[in-house]
């Protein structure tokens, strides 16, 4: 009867997954537009979806508007944002009616006002705390104010300052622009003191996640290793890169063990296909390593990682650069790696 036995389906990056964690910018749209194939992608796999922003500037209800224009079925409750995360922080100083000063716009003022303390945007007002994020329209003016609340450091009586997240860029329809963490970093170099984080990498985006949709096996799917992949790491979670944001191939090989993904995969189609198995073999002769994965061959010699044969796909050769990288008996930066390797 063995002979007529079904072959075991090949694994997919999904497999025993019980919930989607999905990032937004770079991952499901770029801009006001969808990344294409994102939304289908998504509603094939029929699997809850909740959406991890650590963009600061929207609220939950409008970022889920914006996603239910694309035709997927979400709710504000569906959508976690680092200003929601940001609040775990701030409820450890605060008392109800507890002036706090926003640096940001209405994704942070809704999320404080909703617990009962109070806006302020002066030091003037004397705030029992700052949080800040990300919103276009912010100014020197707001920084310079958050500098002036911030002035005293928290040994010496200073107040909390919370950033809902630390992402120095931020991908929109023009390209690559400064995020949160580039204006974080202005006004650390006013006061000479850091700011708590709230959104990924930390763990308080990831545990209002578990608290509000209690899933046993959860994948993160982002495209920032310095985020997505590292804050999976740091919650214990599963994680999937998608090239469709902004690490590509050169992150990737660089990547530290804490921020390396695991699947890489090129857009969100892939999230159900087989993944293509990894192959590694010796030449006997001379010691070198070949790694492949679908068409593509990527060699090492020494610490010389070389491209052998490019894939028919992109993320088939940047997963054997990976694996040849990755397994190597020295760091990164003791190999020489092939420019067109880099430039994936």
């Amino acid at each position: 009867m063995g002979l007529f036995r079904k072959p075991a389906a090949a694994p997919t990056p999904i497999d025993g997954a019980d919930c989607l964690y999905l990032d937004l910018d770079g991952v499901v749209y770029k801009g006001p537009d969808a990344i294409p194939h994102a939304v289908e992608s998504i509603q094939a796999t029929g699997l809850p979806a909740v959406y991890l922003t650590n963009n600061a500037s929207r609220t939950d209800a409008e970022v889920a508007e914006h996603l239910s224009s694309f035709g997927l079925d979400v709710q504000a409750r569906d959508v976690v944002t680092s200003p929601q995360a940001a609040m775990l922080l701030l409820a450890k100083h605060l008392q109800p009616g507890d002036p706090v000063m926003v640096v940001g716009g209405a994704g942070i003022v809704v999320e404080v006002e909703a617990r009962g303390w109070r806006v302020v945007r002066s030091a003037a007002e004397q705030p029992k705390a700052v949080v800040q994020g990300f919103h276009p329209s912010l100014g020197w003016k707001d920084l310079a104010e958050a500098s002036f609340a911030l002035a005293k450091k928290p040994e010496h009586g200073g107040i909390p300052w919370i950033a809902t997240n630390g992402d120095w860029t931020i991908p929109v329809a023009g390209g690559i622009a400064p995020g949160n963490g580039t204006l974080v970093s202005a006004v650390h170099t006013a006061v000479g003191r850091l700011a708590e984080f709230a959104g990924k990498p930390e763990t308080p985006m990831f545990d209002v996640a578990a608290e509000r949709f209690g899933a046993q096996a959860p994948i993160m799917i982002g495209d920032r290793l310095d985020t997505d992949i590292l804050g999976a790491s740091r919650a214990g979670i599963r994680s999937i890169l998608v090239l469709t944001g902004i690490d590509r191939g050169a992150s990737l090989l660089g990547a530290d063990k804490t921020m390396r993904p695991d699947h890489v995969i090129e857009d969100l189609r892939d999230l159900q296909e087989p993944i293509a198995p990894l192959r590694e073999t010796i030449e006997r002769s001379t010691g070198d390593v070949y790694f492949e994965v679908g068409t593509a061959a990527v060699r090492r010699s020494g610490i010389d990682i070389t491209l052998v044969r490019a894939g028919e796909r992109p993320v088939d050769t940047i997963r054997a650069a990976c694996a040849a990288v990755w397994t190597a008996d020295r760091p990164v930066l003791g190999l020489r790696i092939a420019d067109e390797l880099l430039a994936l």
